[in-house]
């Protein structure tokens, strides 16, 4: 049996209704793939710690260069020791031009527990010993990203 067109304009419509209120731009797609995902945290090899933001908003405008001084970006953030690893929840294509924003929750470190925002580019693979890999189908979803900070 075939969807009816009124079925199936419904569909359309629901959906891209839910692109425009949840902010996702299409070509946020092959972002959510990432949803589920243990990964590793590590910035460049300079500076290997990671910002976890309280905000994605924050943190987008950090990304695209809108961010007063140094004082406001310590008061949303903390940072985290390379190789803490973390569990993907959400996951914003285009923060900036080049780079995606990830909601996540930490796993390891002394922010474990804790639900915050990181770039793309600070997200690696987790190996080894069953981190690694897709959600568990059969696994509860975690929560959304909540403040990093407990001011």
């Amino acid at each position: 049996m075939k969807p009816s067109r009124r079925f199936a304009a419904g569909l359309a419509l629901w959906a891209g209704t839910a692109l425009w209120l949840f902010g996702l731009p299409a070509a946020a797609a092959p972002c959510s793939g990432l949803v589920g995902v243990r990964i590793v945290l590590s910035s460049d090899p300079v500076d290997p710690q990671v910002f976890l933001w309280d905000s994605r908003e924050r943190l987008a405008a950090y990304a695209t260069g809108e961010w007063g001084n140094t004082r406001a970006i310590f008061a949303h953030t903390v940072l985290a020791d390379p190789g803490t690893q973390a569990q993907v929840i959400a996951c914003y294509a285009g923060a900036s031009k080049a780079e995606d924003t990830l909601g996540v929750k930490v796993m390891t470190g002394p922010y474990r527990g804790r639900y915050v925002w990181v770039l793309s580019n600070d997200a690696h693979p987790a190996h080894g010993g069953g981190s690694g890999g897709a959600h568990d189908a059969g696994a509860p979803n975690p929560s959304p990203p909540q403040s990093a900070n407990t001011r």
